[in-house]
């Protein structure tokens, strides 16, 4: 019996360069500031679809709520396709996996530009879900190549413009979408976005292939992801119409059984797999554990940024159209980019565990001071803008430390699969969050529905308190949200820079 010869990770003599690099970071661009515009311009989507603004609208062509998972779908699908699309490239290659990846983006902007009309809600749903496919191609991908293809400074140089353009990209969105959408229309983000994938494409088309060698291939597990996606799929679909649907009705007592007997059935049916799609003997290592479980939970806060730009655009629409609501967020874009590397920095000097809760820390004081809802408009704008800019500093402590935290205590045999459980923590964190805060959110809009306005005396325009009380009730969830991460990295995470052997 002969051995298949085993297939180079990456072609002999080639080395990553300028072209290639600037080809993976638009491509990562496509997701992360483009994609991520839509929480900032989803008014804007829905005013331009319906024909006039939401609260104006009898029978809407799109609802408030099916737009809320138009802006959660793309980083659910991310986060569920994320490990597949991963040891698929790794398989079959990682260059194709990329270009294969900008053609779903490609795909995605041009379902979402012609989303009008009778067709509108199908086409905008669809259009975000292949954009999350489209990311769960690009980024594990992206980031083998850079791996196989740069080395000592070059790579650190070239992940740190990946990580410029992930994180980066993420702080832009909102001020860049908010632009587009005031200026002109919101369609042309995505034409935009469409222009950025085809020059990726160019970019990395040509690139000497990489794969992973034949005895690293494994037998991926689908029916664990199959099982895995409709459950929470169900529990996204629970957590944005369950109220809609109204909480004691038949079609959402399924739904949430749907999710309970899924995750339940999930969790016996991976124990028993030998290359299970979540291994499960991972979170026997407790700093694992930890790690990616605040990792989940920051990512949640995302929430935080979206629901407080629809509140100021709702609120008071004569003084923030998306534009100037998402200017007020170039502070974070700043503090993310700027401080990223003074993260890193941090862990060397302290370990993981310090500027994890630091980070932590921040992104709660952000939320906090988001709070006041009731005061006046002025300093409630100041407010806004150093919540923002401690959200990125928050952020950017904790993102290196914590990446770190959770793959460097693993065995090598074990990286890769950890590697991918918690890029998916990332991506589902900040889909789980989103819906929750949206939903929190949209709650609190209604009618009759109060329960601060009682008890705080709200300053100015009255005829936007529940607005106001509404965004105020989000951004204490997500100081909560802020304070579980840190329970979790404090528990977990041991003290001290010698964590790991």
């Amino acid at each position: 019996m002969t051995t298949a010869p085993a297939v180079p990770r990456a072609a002999q003599g080639f080395k990553g360069n300028d072209r290639l690099l600037t080809g993976i970071v638009l491509g990562v661009l496509t997701f992360w500031m483009f994609a991520g515009t839509v929480g900032t311009v989803a008014r804007s989507i829905l005013t331009d679809i319906n024909g006039a603004p939401i609260d104006q609208v009898a029978n809407p062509v799109v609802t408030l709520d099916q737009m809320n998972l138009a802006v959660s779908i793309t980083a659910l699908f991310s986060g569920l396709f994320i490990v597949f699309m991963g040891g698929l490239a790794d398989r079959v290659g990682r260059v194709r996996i990329a270009v294969v990846g900008n053609v779903l983006g490609i795909v995605g902007s041009v379902l979402i530009i012609f989303a009008d009309g009778g067709l509108a809600l199908p086409l905008l749903l669809t259009g975000r879900a292949v954009q999350g496919l489209s990311a769960a191609c690009i980024m594990p991908a992206t980031m083998a190549l850079v791996k196989a293809y740069w080395d000592g400074p070059g790579r650190q140089r070239a992940v740190s413009m990946w990580s410029i353009g992930s994180w980066g990209g993420s702080g832009l969105a909102a001020i860049f979408g908010g632009f587009v959408a005031s200026n002109f229309s919101w369609r042309i983000i995505f034409y935009a976005s469409v222009v950025i994938s085809v020059l990726a494409i160019v970019l990395i088309w040509g690139t000497p292939e990489s794969k992973a060698t034949e005895q690293e291939h494994k037998r991926f597990d689908v029916p664990g992801l199959a099982i895995f996606m409709v459950s929470v799929l169900a529990l996204m679909i629970l957590l944005i119409f369950g109220r809609q649907l109204g909480w004691t009705e038949p079609t959402t007592l399924a739904l949430a059984a749907v999710a309970v007997v899924g995750v339940t059935a999930f969790v016996v049916f991976e124990r028993r797999q030998d290359n299970p799609f979540i291994d499960f003997a991972l979170f026997r290592n407790v700093t694992f554990t930890g790690a990616t479980i605040s990792n989940f939970v920051l990512n949640a806060t995302i929430g935080m940024l979206i629901v407080s730009q629809q509140m100021l655009q709702i609120a008071r629409p004569e003084l923030f159209d998306p534009w100037k609501a998402g200017l007020l967020t170039l502070g974070y874009a700043v503090a993310i980019i700027a401080f990223i590397r003074v993260g890193e920095r941090l862990l060397r000097a302290f370990g993981p565990r310090k500027p994890m809760i630091w980070g932590a820390t921040i992104v709660a004081i952000a939320s906090a001071l988001l709070i006041p809802t009731n005061i006046l408009v002025g300093p409630y704008t100041v407010l806004a803008v150093i919540a923002y800019t401690l959200f990125g500093l928050g952020l950017a402590f904790y993102a290196t430390p914590s990446t770190d935290a959770a793959l460097s205590n693993l065995p090598p045999a074990q990286a890769g699969a950890g590697a991918g459980i918690y890029k998916m923590a990332s991506s589902l964190g900040g889909a789980i969050g989103a819906a929750l805060s949206l939903t929190i959110f949209t709650s609190f809009l209604g009618d009759g529905v109060t329960i601060v306005g009682e008890l705080l005396h709200t300053q100015g325009i009255q005829e936007n308190a529940a607005v106001r009380q509404a965004g105020m009730v989000t951004f204490m969830f997500n100081v909560v949200l802020a304070l579980i991460a840190i329970i979790s990295i404090t528990v977990t995470v041991p003290k001290g820079k010698k964590y790991h052997d």
